[in-house]
């Protein structure tokens, strides 16, 4: 049996970023071939950045995609790599978009795999299965390929496919069996979301099962907005056999050596099942597999749950601060749970002398609290100020005849004007902290601790909330560093001082009788009977559900923030602000 050499380029593009992404190609396959690598992968739309959304209408920059694919090849072949066969994957289109008036039935947009080799594509691959749930709209930008690109390289035949493509049944994967295949290839821009590498390796098992050839899945790493990638790039052999898997959340290359079985001589041409052709090319001149030891490209294990979501939280923030040019960042420091870990997760992500975190206390706020993020600050090296807001919150009430809820909305807006001054004098981006539960219920203030550009929380329960705290002080002890987070930021009771003695659950259920009812209702689209068939309060649900159904209008308005449920505000639950319909009791 051939021994194909593979490399898999974990690697870290930025959506619209075409000659940076083309010089992230050019450098990993040049480490790559210094390994000895015949094949070299990278992720799905590594030269656009993934995903690019309404860019895909503009037809200028699916030309640009084009010529920069053209150029890469060229480049490649310039840079003494033209003999190492590359997939990338790319923008393309054979027609006009679908939206457009002069569209045209089966052709426009195609999310596509290349092939690079001597200097020119040999190969070109259309995505089949197009996602349309959750964050993925690729029905709308999309024309779902039809033919299954096959590839003869070193004698064996290697299948291109695309991200959902593993994700369905049939199509590609059962086309690849009939084409009699050695190796499929899936390049992904699979996003995060906890627990998901549990279901991807049986997944790409199945998929194995039903090409009966070994899958090289590659997943790119990092943030675009709202999603996060974090690469779980592997190998699994045709009969199941995990053989090499990379670590979550860092670029990466593996390279591994798999025995593959040798091409037979392909048909001159063949109708393939599902409705697909096999369209076939093949590669000269490939480099040997190198003598000496085989590559072995290692098995990393997934980690616990809270290390991978820090690890998610701290990348996706990372990247949106970096990859939109934001020198630093600001943040309130309360002294409460959630203000400790955003400060925490922003310090892990930029280092503490980036970011800024402001004490806004006002005639409410106790001494333990101001101690508290004063102790805070200290543990992570940020940069601290303290800015009390009660003068300021005078001059208001000299002038506006306001109480109750009026006044305590009023100081968490004097506290967002202050930060977004700060912003706009000093060039921060301005973190908001509030978590998913508070989104929820809409316990936040419009314009209020709601201000910020994003929310590496926003995503985050409040029980996970403190979980997240105490996994991060347990992971700096054992590492032997002070841990960052207060005792008393994680022990005391939530509360958002506004007014005297004032605690959350004056007006919230606790929360750890809250987030089930608000995980079944937000994530798994229970209604009202589902929940109280699950075990929880009638009582409690109703009040739970009608503060969720009204804050629909501010949750719109919220910052984005890192998605790492199944269910996130913003691009994966999509409902009406005028809404009348409502789960009855």
């Amino acid at each position: 049996m051939p021994t194909l050499r593979l490399a898999l380029s974990q690697v870290n593009p930025s959506v619209g970023d075409l000659a940076g992404n083309a010089d992230l190609v050019r450098s990993w396959t040049r480490q790559a071939a210094d390994a000895g690598a015949q094949l070299v992968l990278f992720p799905e739309m590594m030269l656009t950045g993934y995903p690019v959304e309404d860019l895909v209408f503009r037809r200028s920059f699916v030309a640009a995609s084009q010529a920069a694919l053209e150029r890469l090849a060229a480049d490649l072949a310039a840079d003494g790599l033209g003999d190492v066969p590359v997939v990338v994957g790319y923008l393309d289109a054979d027609g006009p978009p679908q939206v457009s008036g002069d569209a045209e039935p089966g052709r426009g947009a195609r999310n596509a795999a290349a092939l690079l080799h001597k200097g020119a594509v040999a190969a070109r691959y259309f995505k089949h299965h197009l996602p349309n749930y959750g964050v993925f709209d690729e029905d709308r930008y999309f024309i779902s390929g039809d033919k299954l690109t096959v590839v003869r390289i070193a004698g064996v035949d290697v299948a291109l496919t695309i991200c959902e493509d593993l994700w369905q049944a049939g199509g590609p994967f059962a086309a690849a069996r009939q084409a009699g295949v050695g190796l499929v290839v899936n390049i992904n821009g699979s996003p995060y979301e906890l627990n998901k590498d549990d279901i991807r390796l049986p997944l790409v098992r199945r998929r194995a099962a039903e090409a009966n050839a070994t899958i090289a899945y590659v997943n790119m790493i990092g943030g675009q907005d709202e999603l996060v990638f974090e690469g779980d790039s592997m190998i699994v052999s045709a009969d199941g056999e995990l053989l090499t898997r990379a670590p979550q959340f860092v670029e990466h290359l593996l390279v591994h050596d798999v025995e593959l079985p040798a091409a037979a001589a392909p048909p001159a041409a063949e109708t393939i099942a599902d409705g697909m052709r096999v369209v076939r090319a093949s590669v000269d001149g490939v480099p040997p597999t190198p003598s000496g030891p085989a590559a072995v490209g290692g098995l990393i294990e997934p980690v616990a749950d809270e290390a991978e979501v820090w690890h998610a939280l701290v990348l996706g923030l990372r990247d949106y601060v970096n990859k939109n040019r934001f020198p630093s960042v600001v943040l309130g420091l309360s002294g409460g749970i959630d203000s400790a870990v955003v400060a925490a997760l922003a310090v892990d992500a930029l280092g503490g002398d980036r970011v800024v975190g402001v004490s806004l206390p006002s005639q409410h706020s106790s001494e333990h609290s101001r101690e508290d993020a004063a102790d805070l600050a200290k543990r992570t090296g940020l940069d601290y100020r303290v800015e009390p807001i009660q003068p300021m919150v005078d001059g208001f009430l000299a002038n506006l005849s306001l109480s109750g809820v009026a006044v305590e909305n009023l100081q968490a807006r004097v506290r967002g004007v202050i930060l977004m001054a700060l912003s706009n004098q000093e060039g921060h981006l301005v973190l908001t902290t509030g978590n998913k539960s508070e989104l929820a219920v809409g316990y936040s203030t419009l314009y209020g601790d709601s201000v910020g550009g994003f929310n590496p929380i926003k995503d985050v329960w409040k029980t996970l909330v403190w979980r997240l705290a105490k996994w991060r002080n347990t992971d700096a002890a054992r590492r032997g560093e002070t841990p960052p987070i207060p005792e008393n930021s994680i022990g005391k009771p939530p509360s958002a001082e506004l007014s005297p003695g004032q605690l959350d659950s004056d007006s919230l259920p606790d929360y750890d009788v809250l987030d089930p009812i608000l995980i079944g209702y937000v994530d798994g689209d229970l209604g009202r009977d589902g929940l109280v068939e699950s075990g929880h309060d009638p009582a409690v649900v109703d009040k739970v559900l009608r503060l969720v159904d009204t804050a629909e209008y501010k949750r719109r308005q919220s910052a984005p923030g890192t998605k790492i449920s199944m269910k996130a505000f913003g691009r994966d639950r999509r409902l009406p602000i005028t809404n009348r319909w409502r789960e009855h009791g």
